[in-house]
């Protein structure tokens, strides 16, 4: 049996970025052979990976990026956002980031399937789940062709909501990047009210009608009441009936018209939307673990 020198584990170390004790486990089981310790390091990162797949991950990164021939955004959870912080983490994100933009990947799955060093990206995520020791999860991903159409990207400073809009039209670059940086700042859910789905609208309604006081108003007025309050709803999540926070003399859409250009596909991401995110009681935990 080759004994294990700390060379040896400083080398798979530097290899892996696996952690040392993982390292030297890794050369004791393979005789410290690299090539094989290097292998039952991934074996045994994807059982490490399997255990934390129940786990919700629901902090993380989102990211859209552009070169001369489309534009993608893309989401990565992790359980905490130390880890959303973590230089290691970060570098693995921008070189997925990289490999994905030069691909054709359309969709989440295709995405999952590019290579990158020798690994897809779905390997990538085991590995940093194993390595980092959480769960790392790629959620989402959509890409825009140019073709003849204005693209414009924002990626919020706390790396937490990106957008990516694609314009008909001529509208100048400037302005289709502030329209951008309304979308991240407004949040809205739908790029026009004829978009918001009939269930969001009957929901509304009921909030509307349970939380407004009518009086003894008669019955159309009550009605006429019910379709303003839900007019102005819609128009609050609806991106095109918003007022403009560059210039609130437009609605987003108004301006738009006014550029003689078209919106034609709005992506918003922010992490951890639509995730339920796990409480934890903390001092109900450790109390619980002192009792065991």
């Amino acid at each position: 049996m080759s004994k294990v020198t700390p060379q040896l584990i400083k080398e798979l170390r530097e290899i892996t970025s696996a952690g040392m004790m993982d390292c030297k486990k890794a050369l004791e089981a393979t005789n410290g052979v690299i090539d094989d310790a290097i292998m039952w390091l991934r074996e045994n990162g994807l059982a490490k990976a399997a255990k934390k797949s129940d786990r919700v991950a629901a902090e993380g990164i989102t990211v859209a990026k552009e070169n001369a021939k489309q534009a993608i955004i893309f989401e990565v959870n992790s359980e905490t956002d130390f880890v959303a912080q973590n230089e290691k983490f970060l570098n693995a994100i921008n070189a997925v980031a990289d490999v994905l933009l030069a691909s054709n990947a359309k969709n989440t799955e295709e995405a999952l399937k590019v290579k990158l060093n020798n690994r897809t990206v779905q390997e990538e995520m085991i590995e940093l789940t194993s390595t980092i020791g959480e769960k790392i999860e790629f959620r989402r991903f959509e890409a825009i062709s140019k073709d003849k159409n204005v693209v414009s990207i924002y990626n919020h400073a706390n790396k937490r909501i990106s957008v990516l809009l694609s314009f008909d039209g001529a509208i100048p670059k400037e302005d289709a990047y502030n329209i951008c940086m309304h979308v991240a700042a407004m949040s809205p859910k739908y790029m026009s009210s004829n978009e918001v789905p009939e269930d969001f609208k009957k929901q509304e309604l009921k909030v509307i009608e349970e939380t407004t006081d009518f009086g003894n108003k008669p019955e159309n007025v009550k009605q006429s009441m019910i379709q303003g309050k839900l007019n102005k709803r819609l128009a609050e999540v609806s991106l095109l009936e918003q007022d403009y926070v560059v210039d609130d003399k437009f609605k987003v859409g108004k301006f738009i018209e006014s550029k003689k250009s078209k919106l034609v596909k709005m992506i918003r991401f922010e992490v951890g939307e639509g995730i339920e995110k796990v409480v934890t009681d903390f001092a109900a935990e450790v109390a619980a673990q002192l009792k065991g």
